[in-house]
């Protein structure tokens, strides 16, 4: 997750967001525990939480949300730590998108787990800030979306 710029108010090294997102991801567990979650309330929880964002950072969620969904519909939506996240068939997030807000960081990140299917040699990029969200940028996600699907 990205550096932040808040302070922390315990002496643990953690910032009150980054304990704040530790506690959504203990939450998303329980709720998974309890019940056997289907791809459309991982996806009504996702929009619950895109819906939460500021402005600049839900329109991009929102785009990024429909991407998804068109180009890797074998994707399961759900949240991540409260982010909108992607996963495997196995349940495994491939990727996720934080908004910049979540962490007060100056861009969004679109990111990608070690289920994506992105290498490239010894060393490739595995997250990408987001400042906006253009025709160019789009047809970046699309193909690393499909690269990071592809079996």
């Amino acid at each position: 997750m990205s550096q932040s710029k808040s302070s922390t108010t315990k002496n643990d090294g953690f910032t009150d967001e980054e304990r704040a997102a530790m506690k959504e991801r203990a939450k998303e567990l329980k709720a998974e525990k309890r019940t056997k979650k289907n791809k459309a309330d991982g996806e009504s929880d996702l929009l619950a939480k895109v819906a939460e964002m500021p402005e600049a950072d839900r329109l991009m969620a929102t785009r990024l949300h429909e991407i998804m969904k068109a180009h890797a519909p074998g994707l399961t939506p759900k949240t991540w730590y409260g982010m909108p996240a992607y996963a495997n068939s196995d349940g495994k997030v491939v990727c996720f998108f934080q908004s910049a807000a979540k962490f007060n960081a100056r861009y969004a990140t679109l990111g990608f787990q070690d289920t994506a299917n992105l290498d490239d040699g010894a060393m490739w990029p595995t997250s990408f800030a987001l400042k906006a969200l253009t025709e160019t940028e789009e047809a970046k996600i699309v193909a690393l979306v499909q690269q990071a699907v592809k079996s």
